[in-house]
């Protein structure tokens, strides 16, 4: 497993900590959905990245597509409610965001799902957390992402035009409103040079 990672040249630091979450912007997407986004909110985030990469128990999935059993192009690891997270400054995030998002949310984030994408081979298609109570509540999904940028595409369900955010190196991403619901959102196969890439993301109980 290829854990190479062309660091960030601002990012030069083992000091792994939060900044304040007082620079998130919002923007308005439609049909109620919304997203909120901090670049660089974590320092140290290559740090962070070689350290989950070596020590988070990765799995290797496999699913049924069709009249198929395929790979699943990307390793996972998920930490439910009450377990222990695999690096401190993730207790850390996830009751930072908790309490910045408890008067809107009006429930803490309680799990934790990682995604790692090794090289642009590994991607995750058009989806919304609908499992569970997104299908039918609006709530609210954070990412936090170490490792090189990917793009992080969202797209109206009904039809419209593509959002595009690049996401790496310790950058925040929250969707929020009906996101889940009226939204699709993608990591699509690069054909470029692509760097490993690790995704954190934190979502309150019962939302898959």
């Amino acid at each position: 497993m290829s854990t190479h990672l062309q660091g960030s040249l601002f990012d030069q630091t083992e000091d792994i900590r939060l900044g304040p979450l007082r620079g998130l912007r919002r923007t308005t997407l439609g049909d109620g959905a919304w997203i909120d986004l901090l670049p660089g909110w974590l320092t140290g985030a290559d740090a962070l990245f070689l350290r989950l990469a070596t020590e988070v128990p990765w799995q290797a999935e496999r699913r049924q597509m069709y009249e198929h059993m395929v790979d699943v192009p990307r390793l996972l690891a998920h930490y439910g409610e009450g377990e222990a997270l695999p690096h401190p400054v993730l207790d850390e995030a996830r009751a930072a965001l908790s309490a910045h998002y408890r008067a809107e949310l009006g429930e803490p984030f309680t799990t934790a799902g990682l995604c790692y994408y090794r090289d642009g081979r590994d991607s995750v298609a058009w989806h919304g957390d609908r499992i569970g109570r997104g299908r039918h509540q609006d709530t609210m999904v954070a990412i936090l992402s170490v490792g090189a940028p990917r793009d992080l595409l969202l797209r109206p369900r009904r039809g419209g035009s593509t959002v595009r955010r690049p996401l790496g190196h310790g950058d925040l991403i929250v969707m929020g409103g009906s996101c889940q619901r009226t939204w699709e959102h993608a990591i699509p196969k690069s054909t470029r040079a692509a760097g490993p890439r690790i995704s954190i993301q934190f979502r309150p109980h019962g939302v898959r």
